[in-house]
């Protein structure tokens, strides 16, 4: 069972012939924020990382960090 910013109401309080609920707006709200804040904080990680490491060269004078791709 997802968790849920709103809980469901107890099982003897539901309606049987009701279609189950889709995500509550707040839900659906809170969860795409997380998935941004965790993007970002992905996104930042990555960039400083690479940027740590931009001077790393081997013997051919390559870079041994560079970044392929964006996901």
């Amino acid at each position: 069972m997802p968790l849920t910013v709103v809980p469901e109401l107890p099982a003897d309080d539901h309606d049987s012939s009701a279609a189950p609920a889709s995500p509550s707006l707040i839900d659906q709200i809170v969860r795409e924020g997380a998935r941004k804040m965790l993007a970002a904080a992905l996104q930042a990680e990555v960039d400083a990382y690479i940027a740590a490491f931009a001077d790393a060269r081997d013997e051919h004078g390559r870079r041994l960090v560079v970044r392929n791709g964006s996901h």
